[in-house]
């Protein structure tokens, strides 16, 4: 059987990342890119970059950026939107660096013009949003 859900809400953007991440447990932090077609449906491969773990190099969202730029130009298609999970191991809820990877991945969708859908966190026990009200937030001490 194929996966092929419809993504027409956060709700569902969660349910597919939940579907996809399985089973939970990670040996080190990734970010995952998710192109969601313009009748909703997820393209058929998902795309990991490695070596995620700490804070974003400052340079990532530009990078990343110009990357989705080129693909939004290029061999996608006019009205796709981009959905972002960070997988990473550890049991802990949402913490500072997740916060600052949300808000850069926020940020390269920007600077390519797609559109995004609600970031995600994947850790060893649960799959959770990351929305840009919490992304944004300053870093605690």
């Amino acid at each position: 059987m194929t996966f092929a859900p419809v993504i027409e809400t956060q709700t569902d953007v969660e349910r597919a990342w939940r579907a996809l991440m399985r089973p939970l447990g990670w040996a080190r932090a990734s970010t995952w890119l998710m192109f969601v077609g313009p009748d909703g449906r997820p393209f058929a491969h998902l795309t990991e970059i490695d070596d995620c773990e700490g804070p974003p190099p400052a340079d990532v969202a530009a990078q990343l950026g110009r990357l989705l730029g080129h693909l939004r130009d290029g061999p996608l298609p006019a009205g796709v939107r981009v959905a972002f999970l960070r997988s990473r191991p550890g049991v802990h809820g949402i913490e500072d660096d997740d916060r600052a990877w949300a808000a850069a991945l926020y940020a390269a969708a920007r600077t390519a013009g797609l559109p995004a859908e609600v970031v995600h966190l994947a850790t060893d026990e649960d799959v959770v949003a990351v929305p840009m009200e919490e992304a944004t937030l300053p870093a605690t001490t």
